[in-house]
């Protein structure tokens, strides 16, 4: 092999790694939150978002008065890969899941599998720095265990949009259109993402939604992200339910990585 082009593949090598290690730079986790990023997984990559793991407190009386809570773990996951520039399939998992209920003195134990969900997203080319959207069908197949499952399937079409403000402030949107058994449900998350210092970063956000014959539901939502790499980073959350007088609460831990 001549000299030139031995320095030809070494400039191709290069240029290859540079481009490979700039796509990892510009995508973004889908975790923690209720929302979803706008970008999508490189071509021929793969997403693993884990949950380390999800938690939920809840309290609830019943229609003779009588109090009780429910204490619930799920070690849920989601699969990201790129099928072309700008379109991924999702395969998601809510895991396996515990639960412990305490009611009238006593306690109850559960254990078993949560349901799975298959989607695109698609990223939409605004020809604009600082705006980006996306958007997101999906199903989820009520395939889990009694206690883990939304017991029929769920259809939603989804999308996201999020301004860059500053290299430390972004905002955005998701709305999420959902429909189980010809029921409605709509959710919109206004998000508000912010630089702390150095590879940590945290968010704050409102979580809207209102189905189809039921009251309109609040929550409050926050976390903070800790940026291993471009291809790494650990996450914390914690919200809170607003609506009615029964206490709920979630939170959880997750790690994110990019193959």
């Amino acid at each position: 092999m001549t000299i030139l082009k031995k320095t030809t593949l070494v400039f191709a090598v290069t240029a290859s790694m540079h481009s490979m290690y700039s796509m990892a730079a510009d995508f973004e986790f889908d975790r923690p939150g209720d929302g979803f990023s706008t970008t999508t997984t490189p071509v021929g990559r793969l997403a693993w978002e884990q949950a380390l793991p999800t938690a939920q407190y809840q309290e609830f009386r019943t229609l003779t008065g009588d109090k009780g809570n429910q204490t619930s773990l799920k070690a849920d996951m989601l699969l990201r890969t790129g099928l072309m520039d700008g379109l991924e399939l999702r395969l998601g998992w809510d895991g396996p899941a515990w639960s412990k209920t305490r009611f009238q003195g006593q306690h109850f134990e559960d254990d078993g599998l949560g349901d799975v969900t298959i989607g695109l997203k698609k990223s939409i080319d605004l020809k604009d720095d600082k705006l980006t959207m996306a958007v997101l069908a999906q199903a989820l197949i009520a395939t889990g265990n009694d206690g883990f499952t939304a017991h029929d399937d769920i259809y939603m079409l989804a999308s996201s949009v999020n301004y860059k403000y500053s290299e430390g402030l972004t905002t955005g949107i998701t709305m999420k259109y959902e429909v189980q058994n010809s029921d409605w449900a709509v959710t919109a998350v206004p998000t508000l993402g912010y630089k702390i210092a150095g590879p940590l970063s945290g968010y704050s956000q409102l979580v809207y939604r209102k189905a189809e014959s039921q009251d309109y539901e609040y929550g409050l939502g926050s976390g903070l992200i800790y940026a291993l790499s471009d291809r790494a980073q650990l996450d914390a959350s914690i919200g809170v339910d607003l609506q009615g007088s029964n206490k709920s609460y979630n939170g959880g831990l997750g790690i994110s990585y990019l193959f």
